[in-house]
């Protein structure tokens, strides 16, 4: 069950899913075709689903993002969306059956940016999710993402009286000159009105999204990001690496500051920028103490909450859990033994083209594009999701789930972690958990527990 180990510097990839999206494939090329839902969902246990609702739009699109998400809706296309997403949660609805309760633990509303609906449109999306799919959003957690020019006081004042017990914005610096290198045209101003907006909608957890290592950011910019930040006394703060992608903004500008000053052109074309890694490893350094010694414990290495805040749901979004029925062209949904989604894409023009497709399509019955999961790969699932957390894997459950032990499926990549330096107490037999070195180096270490299979699925996507 090893694999091969790769050795990169500390930013090779952010691992918020595994198997990561670009190792799915069209089920029509698998020998089993597309299966139907009903039968793929049958044998599943749904008393504790997951709930998870995608928006595909946005007001602007950030030169780091390559979610996926369009600029605008022109032509009344969020309601011809929204038509689809109430027929889809209709087919899914019935393929769950009623030969044994379905209950929702959890629900989510992410993009895109679920607030570029304007309110009457939220309260209709709040319907599908309750009406339509039974989801009680008035007794679960719900989380909800948002940005600075589309948290309207309306807007929050819907999802507040909804239930919503989480917003997470993302402001990504409060110093203009940053978010300009970061293509994102905000001014500060205008985040710190719509963080008082959202205060004022009193929805129990503030989420503020932070990124370290844009370009002419330097330790006392961060500084100045992080203290406004707090100032708001958020009750979760995320710190995000920078990544520049392919088809993204920055991407296709071929800048950003993956550029250090100084280096050649030939330098970069070699091999990793260890400058910005340098920088960017700093930056998170000194963004993870200065949180720490303002009352933050650190949940991952990248989600941080304020020591006396509720807990508003399943930390970073339970993105690994079995059980989440994603509704929306961009979601992911987790069966034990598939994942599932729709095509994916980065470049404007292909993402136009498969909302238009989810659109019009009538028949959800069936899932069209996803990985088959098996033990192995399971196993991998459960090691990444739980080690990337700061509390660590407890090898006994581990043991409880799979019949294995943790040492024997993964002893050169626990062997390679701990020559490390990344694993707490590489020797403790109840407890496996990253040092903090180890989460620093999470974009790192996760991609080590790629089994060859995704990693050679992976390596072969051709991106669009």
């Amino acid at each position: 069950m090893t694999g091969t180990t790769h050795s990169t510097g500390p930013y090779r990839s952010y691992v918020y899913a595994y198997p990561h999206k670009t190792a799915y494939r069209p089920l029509d090329g698998h020998p089993a075709g597309r299966p139907l839902l009903r039968e793929l969902w049958a044998a599943e246990r749904k008393d504790a689903l997951s709930l998870y609702l995608h928006i595909p739009f946005c007001e602007v699109r950030c030169g780091f993002c390559n979610l996926f998400t369009r600029i605008g809706a022109p032509e009344e296309l969020t309601t011809r969306y929204l038509d689809a997403l109430d027929r889809q949660a209709t087919v899914v609805r019935d393929a769950l059956g009623d030969e044994e309760p379905v209950r929702f633990a959890a629900a989510a509303f992410g993009g895109g940016t679920p607030t570029f609906l304007t309110a009457g449109e939220l309260e209709r999306l709040c319907d599908i999710a309750e009406k339509r799919m039974g989801a009680d959003l008035s007794a679960v957690p719900l989380s909800v993402e948002t940005s600075p020019a589309t948290a309207t006081a309306d807007r929050l004042a819907v999802l507040a009286a909804r239930g919503t017990t989480r917003i997470s914005i993302g402001v990504q610096s409060f110093v203009d000159a940053e978010a300009r290198a970061a293509v994102r045209p905000q001014h500060r101003s205008a985040v710190e009105a719509a963080l008082g907006r959202i205060r004022d909608a009193r929805i129990p957890v503030l989420n503020i999204d932070l990124i370290y290592g844009i370009d002419g950011q330097t330790s006392a910019s961060w500084r100045t990001s992080l203290d406004a930040a707090l100032a708001w006394s958020p009750e979760e703060l995320y710190l995000y690496p920078l990544y520049v992608r392919p088809l993204t903004g920055l991407g296709r500008l071929g800048t950003g500051a993956q550029r250090a000053e100084g280096q050649a052109e030939s330098e970069r074309q070699a091999g990793p920028d260890t400058a910005w890694d340098e920088q960017r490893l700093r930056l998170y350094r000194e963004g993870r103490d200065h949180l720490l010694a303002h009352g933050y414990e650190q949940v991952s290495m990248r989600m941080f909450r304020r020591t006396d805040a509720p807990h508003a749901g399943p930390d970073d979004y339970a993105c690994q859990t079995d059980g989440m029925i994603g509704l929306g062209c961009g979601a992911r949904s987790y069966t034990s033994s598939l994942h599932y989604s729709f095509d994916y894409a980065v470049e404007m023009r292909e993402i136009r083209g498969i909302i238009d497709g989810f659109t019009t399509t009538a028949d959800f019955s069936r899932a069209e594009v996803g990985r088959y999961v098996d033990g192995g790969e399971a196993r991998r699932r459960h090691l990444l999701q739980s080690l990337l957390q700061a509390e660590g894997l407890r090898p006994a459950e581990y043991r409880e789930r799979f019949g294995t032990d943790p040492y024997d499926d993964f002893p050169a990549e626990l062997e390679l972690f701990g020559r490390r330096g990344w694993l707490d107490d590489p020797a403790a037999p109840a407890l496996l958990r990253l040092s903090p070195e180890g989460l620093a180096h999470s974009d790192a270490l996760g991609p080590e527990l790629f089994s060859p299979a995704v990693r050679a699925a992976m390596a072969a996507y051709e991106a669009k």
